[in-house]
């Protein structure tokens, strides 16, 4: 690990921080930087697939310095979270939606009563943040996704249908057989066998239809009547503009503000993964709309 590293890991684990624990064993680390007033805006930044909220920390302190609260989490399995994903018994999106946001979320509103939710969620994560916004919208009052696309083979377009349909589902198959995801192709990192296969699933029917649910997913985003900016990127080859765009079509109340970043744009690094090293840039943006509802003509 270079000394830089160290230094950003030494400097988010000093954050203000509290475990989490929820009702099936699983505990969290949630990380708060308070904003100046109590009232202010507060901001759940929840990770993508395999991503550490760590690796959001410049992110945090970015929108922390346009005068929001800004609270941090992993996924299930991952980063601080424990058990770790090689002691964990497997799990889905369920799990994910209707056990840990709710723990999560809950620890937020307690830390800042006064202050209205939103939610930041990078792909995965802002599928999580939809769908529990869909769900539970008394909770939140905005959402914020960037890189978060459906990943229906459909919305790939003609040119990628075949290596959308052939590689997720080689992932889903892989997933049942061994029960966890070992890596490689397109997920790189280890996963849970149980979202990757709820994964696949969605891909091939575009039907959020997470094992062991009660709830109806895409029924619940069509009547969902919140906020919500979706942010997509123009080098972003897993969450690409078409995928973001047939997402937003399943939202046809919800209060929509699009973003998509472009060549045109000050921001340098338009990848799934590297816009992060943009945060300074689209932090003002974020919180703008945030706090007043619009985006920069």
């Amino acid at each position: 690990m270079t000394s830089g590293a160290r230094t950003a890991k030494s400097e988010f684990t000093a954050l203000e921080s509290v475990s989490v624990p929820t009702s099936d064993g699983v505990t969290f680390t949630v990380r708060f930087l308070p904003g100046p007033k109590a009232d202010a805006p507060v901001v759940l930044i929840i990770p993508a697939m395999a991503m550490k909220a760590r690796n959001y920390l410049a992110l945090a302190k970015s929108l922390h310095a346009q005068g929001l609260s800004v609270a941090t989490c992993d996924l299930r399995a991952h980063g601080e979270a424990v058990p770790t994903l090689g002691e964990h018994t497997d799990f889905g999106y369920r799990e994910m939606l209707e056990i840990d946001m709710p723990a999560l979320v809950a620890a937020v509103r307690e830390r800042f009563p006064l202050a209205p939710l939103h939610l930041f969620g990078h792909s995965l994560g802002g599928q999580l943040a939809l769908l529990f916004a869909a769900a539970e919208p008394e909770k939140v009052a905005g959402v914020v996704t960037i890189g978060t696309g459906t990943v229906f083979w459909w919305a790939f377009g003609p040119r990628r249908w075949y290596e959308a349909l052939s590689q997720i589902q080689w992932i889903g198959l892989v997933s049942r057989w061994k029960g966890h995801w070992p890596g490689g192709v397109l997920i790189p990192a280890p996963m849970a066998g149980g979202v990757m296969v709820d994964w696949s699933v969605h891909s091939l029917t575009s039907y959020y239809r997470p094992k062991g649910t009660e709830r109806r997913y895409n029924r619940l985003l069509s009547r969902m009547t919140l906020p919500v900016l979706p942010i997509s990127l123009s080098d972003d080859v897993l969450g690409p503009k078409s995928n973001v765009d047939f997402l937003v079509s399943r939202m046809p109340a919800a209060r929509i503000s699009r973003w998509h970043i472009d060549e045109d744009s000050d921001i340098g690094h338009r990848d799934h993964f590297r816009w992060v090293e943009d945060s300074a840039t689209i932090a003002p943006i974020v919180a703008g709309w945030i706090t007043a509802g619009d985006l920069p003509a």
